[in-house]
Parts: C-alpha cells; structure tokens; sequence
C-alpha cells in the first residue's frame, strides 16, 4: 500500500515533514499546505519555505494550489515548476468557510461550469503534472457524480478523495457508498482520504476496497506518526523513536521561534493529537494545555514518557473525534 501525508495548516509544515521523515516509516509522498494564488502571482516566503528543494530533502514532496482562476494557477504552477517540481495538487477539498466563501476549495465544487471551464484551462497550458484532491460535493454527495464525469474529461495524474461535503467539516461518517459508486465511473487513478486513524480502520478500508492501494493520512497520522509502519511492518515503533521526533520539532521550533508563548503554541497543537496514545493521560493533557514555559514544559513531557503506558496500536485520536 502506498501511503501519503495529508496537509494540515499549521501542522504538517516543512519543519515537520522533515522531523517526521527522519524518525519514521518513509511515505511515498508529502503534500504541502495549500498556496493560495493572486494576481500578483508572489508566494510568500513561507510558502517559498514549504517548497524549498533543500527544506525537502529525500522526499517526495507535491505543492498544493487552492485557485479557482484558471490564469493565477498556470502561472503560479510555472513559478513552482522553478524549483523543480513536475507535479501539483489542486485543493478542491479545503471545507473551511472563509475559503468557501471565495468559491475555493470545497466550495468551487457546486460551480460545475466554472470548474469545468477551469480544469480546460489548466490541462491544456499547466506543463506539470496535476492532481487533485476533492471532497464529494458543497451541500448533497448526489453532486459527486456529475463532478466525476466532468473529472474524467482530463488527464488528472490522481484523484484524492474524501468522502464528505464542504458542510460536513470533519463531522458525520464519510459516505462510502457513494465513493463506492463513483469508483464504477471514474476512469482516473484514485487515492482515498478520511478517517483512517488507525491499523484497524485501514484493515476494514482494505477489505471493502481491495483494489485501492493508495491512502492519504492526515489526523491518524498526526495522532500516530507510527501508524504507517504498523500498516506495513505490522509493528510500531519503540516509545523511544516518539520520543525522539518530539525532541527534534520541539528543537527546530525553539530555533526558529522567539518567546516561550509561541513555541508552547505549536507544541500543544501537536499534542492535541498525540495524547490519546497514553493511557490514562488526561491530567497530564490538561498540565500541557496550561504550561506557560518552557522549563515546566519539558518537565511534564519527561514525566508523561516516563510514568504513563504508551499505547501506539490504540484507537488513537478516534478517541478525539467522538469525544470519548
């Protein structure tokens, strides 16, 4: 099974990527957090950080483009092919409402025209390979149907799907019967998305689709970054191993960021995700969402490796998402 990393603003930036790339199982690919067009046709230096061919060493990282205008995207694909990319992923997943509210992302789905005129557009001057990642519709999965026939119009390299609509968010059950449906029509490679969070979800995935061999992981993997060894391996690494790749995103911030209150931001983010693999840990969730330095910070931490039962097969942040 190949297996690849899903973006997540906030999370999964370069500086991640590369602490996650050296202590665990290597992914076949790693996305980048989408980069939004304008007419300007400038990228930030963050988003010049997040393509950086040395920020990527070793991997085989895809930049992300949200744009629902056809000219903003070929132009800004020529700037990205610049630093060596031949492939780009089109964002028609992103359900957050300011986006949506732009026709971007999810939102662009329900404006089949305009889409269809779009995908014209970008096939037939984008010199790069494009894939793309998509979720079944705006407001009914009745209108994923209709958007994979216009998907089969193109060359799409690949298509990422996730099975709920933009009014979804991360909410209700992805609908795999209509994914089920859709994947009698498709003429197009595709990748599945959404709520695999751990061994046993991707085993039960696996049996219904056998003939999907492609995964994209984004809470599960974050919640476990040792999940896709025990996919392939059908074990997880030591506590050890975790261990180490905290100690190097929590070095790498420290680096790059000043005052203990922004370092503390992106490490309890982080957390957020990871401490469902400790048992009974909720106190010790509650010590980190509270921590206001550095010092106290590293002291729960050592305690929390040290005291607690670690738990990498568990259920994970499934626990999260249903609030158990």
């Amino acid at each position: 099974m190949k297996i690849y990393q899903a973006p997540l603003e906030g999370v999964t930036n370069h500086i991640y990527r590369r602490a996650y790339h050296t202590h665990f199982e290597k992914l076949d690919k790693y996305f980048t957090p989408f980069i939004s067009t304008n007419q300007h046709i400038h990228l930030s230096s963050k988003e010049i950080n997040e393509i950086l061919p040395e920020n990527n060493i070793g991997m085989v990282t895809i930049p992300q483009i949200l744009s629902n205008k056809a000219e903003d995207f070929i132009e800004t694909a020529k700037v990205i092919r610049e630093y060596g990319y031949d492939e780009i992923n089109l964002n028609l997943g992103c359900p957050s409402n300011t986006v949506v509210a732009k026709n971007k992302g999810s939102g662009f789905l329900y404006l089949k025209d305009d889409l269809n005129r779009f995908l014209d557009a970008i096939y037939a001057k984008t010199p790069m390979k494009i894939s793309i990642k998509t979720r079944h519709g705006k407001y009914g999965h009745e209108e994923f149907l209709d958007l994979c026939h216009i998907f089969n119009q193109y060359p799409i390299h690949e298509l990422i799907i996730h099975p709920r609509i933009q009014k979804d968010m991360y909410k209700n059950t992805p609908n795999l019967e209509v994914f089920e449906e859709a994947l009698s029509v498709l003429k197009i490679p595709v990748c599945y998305n959404g709520d695999l969070f751990n061994l046993h979800d991707v085993k039960r995935f696996s049996a219904r689709f056998p003939a999907i061999d492609t995964v994209m992981l984004g809470r599960g993997l974050i919640g476990n970054p040792g999940l896709p060894s025990l996919i392939k391996n059908g074990s997880a690494p030591s506590a050890d191993v975790y261990r180490s790749f905290h100690d190097h995103l929590y070095a790498e911030y420290r680096k790059i960021m000043h005052g203990d209150k922004n370092v503390l931001f992106k490490m309890k983010e982080l957390w957020y995700y990871l401490i469902p693999m400790f048992d009974d840990s909720k106190k010790v969730a509650k010590k980190i969402k509270k921590c206001e330095s550095l010092k106290d910070y590293e002291l729960i931490v050592s305690s929390l490796f040290s005291e607690y039962s670690f738990n990498p097969d568990s259920l994970g942040y499934r626990h999260v998402v249903n609030g158990d």
